[in-house]
């Protein structure tokens, strides 16, 4: 699926970009993984990204082999375009807190990508899979965080890309921006 560009917007004199389509065809350093805390990667995205980039990123998971919710790990992004995947767990909706657990795995994503100094990441709509996350507020925290990032925290960091497949989901963040 050809990736479609649908905003672009600077912050702080980065860019952030809306665009909808496959995540892993984006041409970024790392892109985020929304992932289950024992980093088994069998279904959604997270199927979908060790698919094309290959077992490597399910190795290196199960050799890291937990991630707290809210918290982000990072493997090789194995063939994908992307060096690194960062893997992050956001909140199943109505475990309790899942406002400041979503905003955590966020800023845990931002932060990891600062400490591999990368330049460009690509997120998607963390939890509103089979998480279950409302899509509405997930991209509003979603969309608010990476500005926060940007805007007081970014130092190697000079573009965000949020990326989803969904149509409803591509506007929310667009609406956000």
């Amino acid at each position: 699926m050809e990736i479609k560009y649908i905003k672009e917007k600077t912050i702080s004199d980065k860019k952030v970009y809306i665009c909808q389509g496959d995540i892993t065809e984006l041409n970024v350093e790392a892109l985020v993984n929304p992932a289950n805390e024992r980093l088994k990667h069998m279904g959604g995205l997270a199927a979908h990204i060790v698919r094309k980039g290959g077992k490597i990123i399910q190795e290196e998971s199960d050799k890291i082999g937990y991630c707290k919710v809210g918290e982000a790990v990072v493997t090789t992004g194995g063939n994908l375009k992307a060096k690194y995947v960062i893997h992050t767990v956001g909140p199943r909706w109505g475990e309790g807190n899942e406002e400041e657990k979503l905003k955590s795995a966020v800023r845990s994503s931002l932060s990891k990508g600062e400490d591999l100094k990368i330049k460009s990441i690509a997120i998607p709509a963390i939890s509103t899979g089979i998480f279950g996350f409302p899509k509405d507020v997930a991209t509003k925290i979603i969309v608010d965080t990476v500005k926060n990032f940007l805007e007081n925290e970014a130092k190697s960091l000079k573009e965000v890309f949020l990326c989803d497949i969904d149509e409803k989901t591509v506007q929310y963040f667009e609406n956000y921006l």
